[in-house]
């Protein structure tokens, strides 16, 4: 069977991408990437949909980006922005963007796709929904995906890892829903930019979750201090 690796970081979003991967039919890899966030709740979110979708192996990998900060979710000095409203969270990019996230996390996961033959990588990237993080964008994944070819012993023998982001065009309702169609474990992700026992109900992400989950007519259930 052919395989694919999935950036899974245990949140809603990279939880469906990797259902959906192991729907498309793949054996499964996922990379978690430990990258000096303000909390581990994810990591561990990661680890329990990770043994719930039945991955095959799965890395936690250090990358300390906590090191130069810049973002709200990497500098504890930074303060996570609550209660906005939508008009807010689309005003500008948000506080809470970790420089050049992505592309670090699609090189390290290339280098780890190569190693393994994968054919594919699976990335919940999503340009929908106010996020406004540039490196969620179409144009970046397909420019990337063209770096990686170019930049890789499989790409130049023909073979090149593609990138899949099957959720970048869909609003947050329309992932909830695949993810119930599809089945996947919602009840252990955590997209909460804080860390606790509860998800805060007030972060944008909390905010935008919620927003999703009552659009699409389904109970949230995860637990919310608010």
């Amino acid at each position: 069977m052919a395989s694919a690796l999935v950036l899974l970081s245990g949140g809603l979003d990279s939880t469906v991408t990797a259902a959906m991967a192991r729907a498309d039919g793949y054996d499964i890899d996922a990379l978690t990437i430990r990258y000096g966030q303000r909390h581990e709740r994810e990591l561990r979110a990661a680890r329990e949909v990770a043994q719930a979708l039945d991955v095959d192996e799965h890395v936690e990998l250090d990358v300390d980006l906590s090191a130069w900060g810049g973002s709200a979710l990497t500098d504890e000095a930074e303060d996570v922005p609550v209660d906005r409203e939508e008009d807010e969270m689309s005003e500008e990019i948000p506080v809470t963007y970790v420089p050049a996230r992505n592309l670090v996390f699609l090189s390290l996961a290339t280098s780890f796709a190569e190693t393994r033959e994968a054919e594919t990588i699976y990335i919940g990237a999503n340009a929908v929904d106010f996020s406004g993080y540039p490196d969620c964008r179409p144009a970046f994944l397909d420019a990337f995906e063209t770096a990686a070819r170019e930049g890789t012993k499989r790409g130049v023998e023909g073979q090149p890892v593609s990138i899949q982001a099957p959720l970048v065009d869909l609003t947050k309702a329309e992932i909830v829903e695949l993810g119930n169609e599809l089945q996947a474990p919602l009840e252990l992700t955590w997209t909460c930019y804080q860390g606790g026992q509860q998800a805060c109900g007030r972060c944008d992400a909390c905010k935008l979750r919620l927003q999703g989950f009552a659009e699409a007519g389904v109970e949230d259930p995860v637990a919310y201090a608010e």
